[in-house]
């Protein structure tokens, strides 16, 4: 048995899916599955049910689930005694974004962080929130920066900052008014949106009320850099958080200020085990000291 297996199983509980749990865990399905049937016949035990469709933890696997966060949590603070010896900050770190988030934070982020803290070796993820928690879960993360709210009863999360959504809109049209955008102004308008799974998605679609009035066709974009560009030839229109902006005065873009409380909250998220908690919290204050115009410290 190795610390791999266990983070196999941790994975496959956490996740209820082979294929999900291989995924954060950086390795093939066919490899984890193999792990999983060789650990089983190595304990002589269960661990999991399998169907077609889920995948359950069996009662003995789950006091060998619970047994193996343990291992885990217990092996991340035997690695952070070393660490805390060098000081704050001065070890490997790994963080996790959004793709909506890391190209308007890091290219500030990270060069702060590098000013205050040279001997921090910073490791970046960008994806979907999903798929971040997911490796949160397994260990394989060690802190994300996401659009609050997030599920999960093992983690731990710190508001950072508020950031307001804008409407943008092709050049030349009605929108393109300085006046504050009111919520039910929306409904008027079809919007282009990003793909799912991208929360910035749904928040786009909970403040318009309605999943219908999407754009014409089967548009879907993995990132705002795209929506742009398909708003300034005059495809529809988007809602764009305040960092995005900047890009879209560059372009046949017009943009109006959505009314007051129409955005999103972006913070840090991280498992209730993790042996570094002031670590966190010093990349939080790092975050909150060079954040951009646009934005509201929480």
């Amino acid at each position: 048995m190795t610390l791999q297996d266990l983070r196999y199983v941790v994975a496959i509980a956490e996740h209820g899916h082979f294929g999900r749990a291989a995924a954060a865990c950086d390795v093939a399905q066919p490899t984890l599955s193999i792990q999983i049937k060789h650990l089983e016949a190595q304990l002589g035990v269960k661990l999991f049910e399998r169907t077609t469709k889920s995948v359950s933890v069996t009662a003995v696997g789950a006091d060998i689930v619970g047994r193996a966060r343990h291992i885990l949590a217990e092996i991340d603070a035997i690695m952070s005694v070393g660490q805390q010896t060098s000081g704050p900050l001065a070890a490997d770190f790994s963080l996790g974004v959004i793709p909506t988030l890391g190209p308007y934070v890091l290219p500030w982020l990270v060069p702060a962080l590098k000013r205050d803290y040279p001997a921090l070796r910073l490791v970046l993820r960008e994806d979907l929130t999903a798929p971040l928690l997911e490796r949160l879960g397994s260990h394989r993360l060690d802190a994300a920066l996401v659009a609050l709210p997030v599920p999960g009863d093992r983690l731990e999360t710190l508001a950072l900052f508020d950031e307001p959504f804008w409407f943008a809109a092709p050049k030349g049209r009605k929108a393109a008014s300085t006046k504050i955008m009111q919520e039910d102004e929306l409904r008027e308008h079809a919007l282009l949106l990003l793909t799912e799974g991208h929360c910035l998605r749904e928040q786009a679609l909970a403040i318009c009320g309605t999943a219908e009035r999407e754009a014409d066709g089967d548009f879907r974009a993995t990132s705002l850099e795209t929506i742009l560009q398909m708003v300034a030839t005059g495809l529809g229109s988007t809602l764009l958080p305040a960092m995005a902006c900047g890009d879209a005065r560059t372009r046949a873009v017009s943009i109006r200020p959505m009314a007051a409380g129409v955005g999103r909250r972006i913070g840090l998220v991280w498992r209730r085990s993790y042996p570094r908690p002031r670590d966190i919290h010093l990349l939080a204050q790092t975050l909150c000291d060079h954040l951009p115009s646009g934005v509201h410290r929480v």
